[in-house]
């Protein structure tokens, strides 16, 4: 598969990954039961995550995922701390944020591309808190939310992968992000979960 490789002067180097926030819809529990499957309890770092859904009701995300994952999972809380080794699910109806000093924020503000929680607003605001310390992973979904806010990440010289379009389930969102920079790496899931692991 295509991997495009990030061009590090001599002298340079990537600073260490604090912090992923992962972006999908249409066929994302599928996508995402791949890509966090098996990771341990010891893992260092925090994963935020945006799974487009209905705006009421509950989704029973950290449910299904506690079950595929040993690291602590839960939907995300006003105020809390990040903290590594934990996977975070953005609340049905709220945008997730995170604010400067890597505390969450929730918001009910408009909706973005259809969506509340958007990925765009996740991913903007982590590139603020995080910079070069930040990941930033685009996978399968029905619209182009996301793509700017993976732009933002590139932008700040975060890392940036992108599922391939041909893999997804439903490629727009990936395509989307493509049509707009040249991400870091664009990889199968599988490839994604190895990434996630090599950056701990």
């Amino acid at each position: 598969m295509n991997s495009v490789a990030r061009v590090i002067l001599p002298g340079q180097r990537q600073p260490p990954v604090e912090a992923v926030v992962i972006g999908t819809s249409a066929g994302g529990l599928e996508a995402l039961g791949i890509v966090l499957s098996g990771l341990p309890a010891d893992f260092r770092l925090a994963l935020l995550v945006v799974q487009h859904v209905p705006r009421s009701g509950p989704t029973h995300l950290a449910e299904i995922f506690r079950r595929k994952t040993a690291m602590r999972v839960k939907e995300a809380d006003a105020k809390e701390q990040v903290r590594g080794g934990t996977v975070y699910f953005a609340a049905p109806g709220y945008h997730l944020l995170v604010e400067s000093d890597h505390s969450l924020s929730l918001s009910q503000d408009d909706v973005v591309h259809f969506s509340r929680p958007s990925i765009d607003v996740l991913f903007e605001s982590a590139a603020d808190a995080w910079g070069t310390s930040l990941a930033g992973v685009l996978l399968t979904g029905a619209n182009e939310d996301g793509a700017a806010g993976l732009e933002a990440i590139h932008r700040s010289g975060g890392l940036t992968v992108i599922q391939d379009p041909a893999e997804a389930a439903v490629a727009t969102m990936p395509r989307a992000a493509l049509q707009r920079f040249a991400p870091d790496h664009i990889l199968p899931l599988r490839d994604i979960h190895r990434l996630l692991r090599e950056l701990e």
